[in-house]
């Protein structure tokens, strides 16, 4: 993405996008998406218009982070580890600002 693509992006866009990456971010231990809940309730998202977008999810009393990664004519999908609510409501104020990824 170019300069003017972001610029355009944060100005007209009202989806959260995430902060740049901090020198001292945490690693997420991602891994590859598999169906574990008959329905997933989105909470939160990221701008999709980007290559990657995020998304705040909640099934069978527990949360996570699903991570969806688009480009080269093909779309993967990642999740986080599955917790209780307060540690993923953390995780996901950390990814977005930038202190998680």
């Amino acid at each position: 993405m170019n300069r003017s693509d972001r610029e355009l992006t944060q100005d007209t866009c009202i989806s959260q996008h995430v902060s740049p990456l901090l020198d001292t971010y945490v690693p997420i231990d991602w891994a590859i998406a598999t169906p574990r809940a008959d329905r997933v309730r989105v909470r939160a998202h990221t701008c999709e218009r980007l290559p990657v977008a995020y998304e705040l999810c909640q099934a069978a009393g527990l949360m996570f982070i699903r991570r969806t990664s688009r480009g080269e004519g093909a779309t993967v999908v990642h999740e986080s580890p599955w917790q209780r609510v307060c540690e993923v409501e953390e995780l996901w104020r950390r990814l977005l600002e930038g202190m998680a990824r």
